[in-house]
C-alpha cells in the first residue's frame, strides 16, 4: 500500500478521463495545422552575447500564427559530425527558456537544443492578442468567450510543433533524431510538439499539465497552477449553467485528446503525490498514447524536481 492523492495505480492505468471531447476535435486540429503551415516563419538567427568555446549560441526568432514572433535558444554545438541529433525544449507554466548554461549537458553530447519562450509568458516572444473576454487570469480561459480557434493555448501548441518543424529543417540536425522534453507546461508541450509533429522520435514529458480540466476541478484541485479555472466559473459562470459548454471547448486544448497522434517513443515521469497536477490527468493523456511508451513512477513525490529524471531523459535519448 502507498499513500494517495489520488485513484490507486492500478485505477489510474485504466483510467480514461472525464472531460468532455468537442465532437470535431480533429477537424479543430486539421484547421489549426493548415493555417500553421500557411504561415510564412521567416526565421533570423542574431548570435548571443552568451558563446562558448565548444558551442554557437543564438536568438532564434519565428513567426508563428497570428504573427506573433517567437523566440527561441538555440545551441549549436561545434566540431561534431553533421547531421547531428536535436532536442527541443518547453519551459513550466509562465516562465521561459531558462540560462543557456542548463543546456549545455546537451550540447557538450553533440546535440543541437533549441528552448521555445511561450508566447505571453516570462520570456521574450511576442503575444499578439486579439481575443474577446476576460485576459487577466491566465492562458487555459485566454480565450474561452470567443470562437475556439482563438484559444491562447491553440497558438502554443501550434508554436511548439512549428519550432519542432524548423529544428527539422536545419541543414545541421538529422531529421530522423529530433527529440522533446520537458516538465508541467513543458510536458504538455512536449506531447502537443510531438502530437502535431509527428517526426518527433522520441519525447520525455514530466509531469504534463494541461490535462483532463473538469478531473482538476471534480477534485477540488482547480488551485495553484489550475486557479484560473475556478476563477472563470466564479467570475463568469457562478450558477455553472454553462458548465458542459465550458469544458467540452477546454476539450480543444486537452491533451489527452492529442496523445493518440504521437508516433515517437514515449518515456513519461509521474509522481504520484502531485496535487499541482493530478496523476489521473496524466494518465488520461498516457493511456491514449498508442506509440512504444512506458512510465517512470515516483510514489513520493509530487510536482517537485524528481532524482534521476533528467539523466534517465539524456540516456533514454541516446539510445540507438
Amino acid at each position: 500500500m502507498m499513500p494517495l492523492v489520488d485513484m490507486p495505480l492500478a485505477q489510474l492505468y485504466e483510467y480514461k478521463g472525464v472531460n468532455p471531447r468537442p465532437a470535431d476535435f480533429d477537424a479543430y486540429w486539421e484547421k489549426a495545422l493548415t493555417e500553421m503551415r500557411a504561415v510564412d516563419p521567416q526565421v533570423e538567427m542574431v548570435p548571443s552575447a552568451f558563446q562558448t568555446p565548444q558551442c554557437e549560441c543564438f536568438d532564434l526568432y519565428f513567426t508563428g500564427v497570428r504573427g506573433a514572433r517567437i523566440h527561441a535558444k538555440y545551441l549549436r554545438p561545434k566540431n561534431v559530425p553533421e547531421p547531428h541529433p536535436a532536442v527541443v525544449l518547453f519551459h513550466g507554466y509562465t516562465g521561459n527558456a531558462g540560462d543557456w548554461s542548463d543546456k549545455l549537458a546537451y550540447a557538450s553530447l553533440g546535440f543541437s537544443v533549441l528552448a521555445m519562450d511561450c508566447r505571453g509568458q516570462g520570456g521574450s516572444s511576442e503575444d499578439s492578442g486579439g481575443v474577446k473576454g476576460n485576459t487577466h487570469h491566465g492562458h487555459i480561459v485566454r480565450g474561452l468567450d470567443d470562437h475556439p480557434d482563438h484559444l491562447l493555448f491553440r497558438h502554443i501548441f501550434l508554436d511548439a510543433a512549428q519550432l519542432a518543424g524548423i529544428a527539422i529543417a536545419l541543414p545541421e540536425v538529422d531529421p530522423n533524431r529530433v527529440y522533446a522534453a520537458g516538465g508541467s507546461q513543458g510536458g504538455a508541450l512536449t506531447i502537443a510538439c510531438a502530437a502535431l509533429e509527428p517526426r518527433i522520435k522520441k519525447l520525455a514529458p514530466v509531469f504534463p499539465f494541461l490535462c483532463d480540466y473538469k478531473r482538476v476541478w471534480e477534485m477540488d484541485l482547480a488551485k495553484d497552477a489550475y486557479q484560473e479555472l475556478r476563477t472563470y466559473f466564479r467570475l463568469f459562470d457562478p450558477l455553472h449553467e454553462r458548465e458542459e459548454e465550458i469544458f467540452t471547448k477546454l476539450g480543444y486544448i486537452d491533451l489527452q485528446f492529442l496523445a493518440d497522434r504521437i508516433q515517437g517513443e514515449v518515456l513519461m515521469f509521474v509522481g504520484l503525490m502531485d496535487t499541482i497536477c493530478p496523476p489521473s490527468t496524466q494518465f488520461a493523456a498516457y493511456n491514449k498514447i498508442k506509440a512504444p511508451k512506458r512510465l517512470a513512477i515516483y510514489p513520493d513525490f509530487g510536482h517537485e524536481g524528481l532524482p534521476g529524471s533528467s539523466d534517465r531523459t539524456i540516456r533514454f535519448f541516446l539510445e540507438s
